[in-house]
């Protein structure tokens, strides 16, 4: 295995460690844990449904207002490819590739924890589509519901069938001719798998996620011209001292200070005695200012941990 391959496993994904793997691109495979897990939960929901005469919604029912209509056994996999077909009714313009991305590694993240009862060989094809660049085509408008990004997540699972349309080496496809052109079967979803491709918010995560990394990363330029700015004014660095900072329970604020401290620390001319007594208040505030949007950042950041 290559030495920059990142295993996927029951253990969650930073934002750093997403941030990383999107930037450089490392390729991506399933811990054996992650493997033993998927397998096991496949196994158990088999057993499980070998045994079971009760109706089980979703995999042996309709979904919605038919969920009193019984399947019958013979086409328990037909009514989870018909799922993803139905809700692939995305409209408006494609989600970006870079939001495609992230997408794919948040699916395959949530799926490998092995509660989803997903065959194995679902999730090492959304590791493949990861690996060799191959994006679903998804589009920016559709059906959010409850149990999650449905048309976006029908979207993103419809290649794996042979279905749908994907992006490839500059060019749109069809998934059937890239399929092919790897030598890949379709995958033939079983009971509850497409329950489980269209269960989850890794839409709405992904751009939530692409948010926060690119947010961060303007927390920290705001810093930097803030820093350079003052030194170029030839300001005073008092209103940044630690001791200012800790006199309120802001974590943001103690952090803004603390980079433009950072920044500074070489600086000839932010140490000089001054002859003014005081910057104007656009200076003197960074602190406060840039602070708060951390706060905020770090609480949405928060919320999708």
């Amino acid at each position: 295995m290559d030495r920059m391959t990142h295993l996927i496993s029951p253990k969650r994904l930073s934002f750093e460690t997403i941030r990383d793997l999107l930037a450089n691109r490392h390729p991506i495979a399933l811990s054996d844990e992650s493997r033993k897990r998927i397998a096991q939960c496949r196994e158990f929901l088999d057993r499980k449904m070998a045994n079971r005469d009760e109706p089980v919604y979703g995999i042996t029912t309709g979904f919605g207002a038919l969920h009193n209509r019984n399947i019958p056994k013979n086409k328990l996999q037909k009514l989870q490819l018909n799922l993803v077909r139905s809700h692939a009714c995305g409209v408006g313009n494609p989600v970006p590739l870079e939001i495609v991305r992230f997408m794919l590694l948040l699916k395959i993240q949530s799926l490998s924890y092995g509660y989803s009862g997903v065959q194995l060989q679902t999730v090492l094809r959304l590791i493949d589509f990861y690996n060799r660049d191959i994006l679903p085509i998804i589009y920016q408008q559709g059906s959010l519901g409850a149990s999650g990004d449905l048309a976006p997540l029908a979207h993103l699972s419809l290649p794996l069938v042979g279905e749908g349309e994907v992006w490839y080496k500059g060019a749109q496809h069809s998934a059937a001719k890239i399929l092919k052109k790897m030598g890949w079967d379709p995958i033939e979803l079983q009971p509850k798998e497409g329950l489980a491709l269209l269960n989850g918010t890794q839409f709405m995560s992904a751009y939530g996620v692409y948010g926060i990394l690119h947010a961060r990363r303007l927390f920290e330029w705001a810093n930097i011209i803030g820093s350079f700015s003052l030194d170029a004014f030839d300001g005073r660095i008092e209103p940044f001292d630690v001791r200012i900072q800790e006199l309120r329970p802001h974590p943001g604020q103690i952090a803004a200070a603390g980079q433009v401290r950072l920044w500074l620390a070489g600086s000839e001319l932010i140490h000089r005695k001054k002859t003014h007594v005081q910057d104007p208040y656009s200076f003197r505030c960074i602190p406060q200012v840039h602070g708060a949007s951390k706060d905020a950042i770090d609480y949405a950041a928060s919320v999708l941990a």
